[in-house]
């Protein structure tokens, strides 16, 4: 509504504390007659609003942080889900859903089994915990 009426007004955001009206009955008609003569007598000051580009900058800011946090839902909800089938590949790889995890996960469903298989999966740092990655697998058989 704002970006709209700014284009053809003088648009003013006022902070309600500051434009409380009389005690009494409270009537839209009232209220608006009441901020018309706040305004008439200059009393009213407007707030901060940010210029358009910022304003959608913020506006895709606060989406990405929305898509960071279900993101990070979602993750937590894939390692729940591998802790109640009893495989504990987080307390090994330092990120479970990373390139490694990821390959490591995907082999299991389609049937690898073997344990020295699923650990050679691992990529970078991962490959200096082989050893482990192997234990932690034998363990959960």
């Amino acid at each position: 509504m704002w970006n709209i009426l700014a284009k053809q007004f003088e648009v003013l955001l006022v902070n309600a504390q500051h434009i409380k009206a009389v005690p009494g009955r409270k009537i839209d008609q009232k209220d608006s007659e009441w901020i018309a003569d706040l305004l008439q007598h200059g009393l009213l000051r407007g707030s901060f609003v940010p210029t358009q580009p910022i304003r959608e900058l913020r506006d895709l800011t606060r989406y990405r942080v929305s898509l960071v946090q279900e993101i990070n839902r979602i993750a937590n909800r894939i390692q729940k889900v591998l802790e109640d089938a009893n495989i504990k590949l987080a307390s090994v790889a330092r990120d479970a859903l990373g390139a490694s995890g990821r390959a490591i996960l995907e082999a299991m469903p389609a049937g690898e089994q073997d344990a020295a298989r699923l650990a050679e999966m691992s990529k970078g740092l991962l490959r200096n915990k082989i050893p482990e990655l192997k234990r932690w697998r034998s363990k959960v058989e």
